[in-house]
């Protein structure tokens, strides 16, 4: 009887994702659904378990849903392994050898898998993590419901990564125009900066702003504690590690706000924040309220995981989040162009004085 009941459920879950796969995303999508209710909870058990050994995961969910929207949408497409010797965005340097957490998307995959096949697609795993994440790392005070519904995409680039993802080298116009391709307003993109309060980056990131020279821009003695940290790449060619947030490295607060009014950032990007009326207004008042900033960047988070979402015949929900539904040997080839929607390039007028592009950090 038990396992009829249990079969029934399952199918109720199955047939009633079919009928709805052509809506759009919404809140409590998945309760929507006989006995689908506990897949938001599945996530979050995970990756509360995930966080409580290694804060630095939580901190990689978070960047690996921002580099997931930021190229293609939402859509898990930064989840996906090589196909027909294609490299996939996981191999495009932003995200290689930096990005972390796929150990966690895969494990809440696999629980959600076997408790409800083919109904949780894996761009809603990764929104929810990012979420659980940053409730976890904030203890509490950024909580929110986050719409669902998403399906999975199934083309995946390498070479369209590095042009779309804000680099931490860029200056303010450079990085205005790339969330603006995206909907993102300026001061949503200061909201979403706050997430450089945790994780940690490589020195080849930020050297450029050591050597040869300090660049003045940086607090003398927080350059010179990142010097010991960090040694001149050309007699030192090991690329360190270190925490962005130097306070409180484990926890989703406001202090990065405080930290690049002190001048005492990693990235040339983070600095840049003082060099507009309206940002360094927007980091005043983050520093200045933690509440503020957490409802920020709570809307600033909804607002990431709308951008591009795929729905009705647009994707998948794959039963490997790592690779596509249908045998990768019939995968379509990469489109010759690159999409009208991926992010316009940054202005030709760069300040020729601009540090010159290290490798991307390592949340």
């Amino acid at each position: 009887m038990s396992t009829a009941r249990n079969t029934f459920l399952l199918l109720s879950c199955f047939f009633l994702i079919v009928a709805v796969s052509t809506a759009f995303t919404d809140f409590n999508f998945y309760p929507k659904f006989k006995n689908c209710h506990d897949a938001e909870n599945i996530v979050r058990d995970v990756v509360e378990g995930y966080v409580k050994k290694d804060p630095g995961l939580g901190a990689g969910l978070i960047r690996m849903f921002f580099h997931d929207c930021f190229v293609r949408g939402c859509d898990a497409s930064i989840l996906l392994d090589k196909y027909d010797n294609t490299d996939t965005e996981k191999f495009a340097i932003p995200n290689n050898p930096s990005l972390r957490g796929f150990e966690v998307i895969d494990a809440a995959k696999e629980k959600l898998e076997k408790e409800y096949p083919g109904v949780v697609s894996c761009a809603d795993i990764i929104a929810f993590a990012a979420r659980d994440a940053a409730y976890f790392l904030s203890k509490g005070k950024i909580s929110y419901n986050i719409p669902s519904g998403r399906l999975d995409g199934r083309i995946s680039i390498k070479d369209e990564v590095l042009p779309a993802l804000p680099a931490p080298f860029h200056n303010l116009t450079e990085q205005k125009v790339l969330y603006e391709a995206k909907g993102i307003s300026t001061a949503e993109m200061v909201a979403l900066l706050g997430a450089h309060s945790i994780g940690r980056s490589h020195c080849s990131s930020f050297t450029s702003r050591l050597y040869p020279t300090i660049d003045p821009t940086m607090d003398p003695g927080f350059a010179s504690n990142l010097k010991n940290k960090c040694p001149d790449p050309k007699n030192k060619p090991v690329d360190g590690v270190v925490v962005q947030d130097f306070l409180t490295p484990d926890k989703l607060d406001n202090e990065y706000y405080d930290n690049v009014k002190a001048l005492k950032s990693l990235f040339f990007s983070d600095w840049s924040l003082l060099t507009s009326d309206e940002t360094r207004e927007l980091v005043t008042e983050f520093s200045e309220k933690p509440e503020f900033f957490a409802e920020k960047f709570a809307e600033a988070m909804i607002k990431l995981g709308n951008i591009e979402v795929k729905t009705g015949t647009q994707g998948e929900i794959r039963k490997s989040c790592r690779v596509v539904n249908y045998p990768t040997t019939t995968a379509p080839p990469p489109p010759a162009n690159v999409p009208t929607t991926r992010a316009p390039p940054p202005p030709a007028n760069v300040p020729t004085t601009m540090a010159p592009p290290p490798p991307y950090p390592t949340y």
